[in-house]
């Protein structure tokens, strides 16, 4: 390890052994990348070996017989290298010196894709309930395509078919090829940032298996996945399947698909509005209507239509109940009537009253009580004669039997 100070800085040659140094001791690795800007020299090759999902490469260099077992190798072909890092001391560059070059196969990439596919299942990037609904009438819809590509006009001209007015925010960029990773992955930050960008569509036109490769790239499908902003994947065809299809909200076949989920068509909507309308007008025509009727109907009622028939009907029950009693006491008190005068009758008759008015007496001591056996009396003895319309005082003058 350097020592080093801002009194006693290490020269620039320092440095450079001492990364030389540092490198040589890492010994021959194993890397893996596309590679490009091939150049064949005075029996070498010169190549640049990149990463497509952060834009950098470095240079590798190698002897024609080593790159001769996969020549001629596709552009941007991946590979796998085995080479020994280099540092160049005097103009201080890295270089990777290959002694073994491997193309990677469509079967290894499949299989690759497979794992990456089961890992990020595995951690709910695919899962239903994390994909976001896409708004009715989105304000402005963001497009992330190829430039001057077939899918864009698809998308734009197909979208304004059905809504004039929508609005787009469009990113053209490379949608195949070493800077596709890192274009697309710009285009979709930018805006994602974009607060009036309601949703956004990343879009091509189909191609080979290594054409849309870039769309299977862990960071780019992790970055679609962590987008609060609804995504539409309209990559390929029915047939392709790369991975942003499976995390974005929409699958979408087509650009012209992606299109027709995007927006709603105007004369849909117009149809839809007015025949939720004319459902409207009907229901409260015929709501109207019922309670017109029901109005009516208690309307021809008695109680309403000669609102006195209630306050009628009572007073004659009033009336009725009210003779009925008349009658009941009157012949109750007739009846009690008829039954004292005969009861006084009775009574007339079977009073002392009546047995005086015949022409008898009562004789009656002084004490009031009734003589009743003249041996009892005595000559002299005062009595009193009940008659019938008066007394009378007596004295016995004498007893018979």
């Amino acid at each position: 390890m350097l020592e080093t100070s801002a009194e006693s800085p290490a020269p620039v040659r320092v440095v450079s052994e001492a990364l030389k140094e540092y490198l040589d001791r890492l010994g021959s690795i194993w890397i893996e990348g596309e590679l490009s800007e091939i150049n064949e020299r005075t029996g070498m090759a010169f190549m640049r070996l990149r990463d497509t999902s952060v834009d950098m490469s470095i240079s590798v260099m190698c002897h024609r017989s080593v790159l001769a077992p996969v020549a001629p190798l596709p552009p941007n072909a991946r590979v796998v290298i085995f080479a020994k890092v280099s540092f160049y001391t005097k103009s201080g560059t890295l270089t990777l010196s290959a002694r073994e070059i491997r193309q990677v196969g469509i079967g290894e990439l499949l299989a690759r894709l497979e794992r990456l596919k089961e890992l990020l299942a595995s951690e709910g990037l695919f899962a239903q309930e994390r994909k976001k609904a896409l708004p009715l009438l989105p304000r402005r819809v963001g497009l992330i395509c190829g430039r001057n590509s077939a899918a864009e006009k698809d998308v734009v001209e197909n979208a304004r078919r059905r809504w004039p007015a929508v609005e787009f925010e469009i990113r053209e960029v490379a949608v195949q090829g070493a800077a596709a990773v890192v274009e697309v992955s710009a285009a979709l930050r930018e805006l994602e940032a974009n607060p009036e960008v309601d949703v956004i569509i990343i879009t091509r036109g189909g191609g080979s298996f290594e054409d849309l490769l870039p769309f299977s790239d862990e960071g780019l499908v992790r970055l679609a996945a962590s987008c609060e902003t609804p995504i539409v994947s309209a990559i390929g065809h029915e047939q392709d399947a790369p991975l942003l299809d499976l995390v974005a909200d929409i699958r979408a076949s087509t650009p012209t698909d992606a299109a027709k989920r995007v927006v709603p068509d105007i004369v849909e909507e117009i149809a839809m509005i007015s025949q939720l309308r004319n459902r409207a007008h009907r229901r409260i025509t015929n709501l109207l209507v019922l309670e017109s009727q029901r109005i009516s109907s208690l309307r021809q009622r008695p109680v309403l239509k000669e609102p006195m028939v209630l306050v009628t009907t009572r007073w004659e029950i009033l009336q009725s109940l009210r003779d009925r009693s008349h009658r009941s006491a009157t012949h109750a008190v007739n009846m009690a009537r008829e039954e004292l005068i005969q009861i006084t009758a009775r009574v007339r008759s079977l009073s002392p009253q009546a047995t005086l008015d015949r022409g008898y007496a009562v004789v009656q001591l002084l004490d009031g009580s009734i003589a009743r056996d003249p041996k009892a009396l005595r000559v002299g003895e005062k009595l009193r004669l009940r008659l019938a319309l008066g007394e009378i005082g007596a004295v016995v003058s004498e007893t018979r039997e």
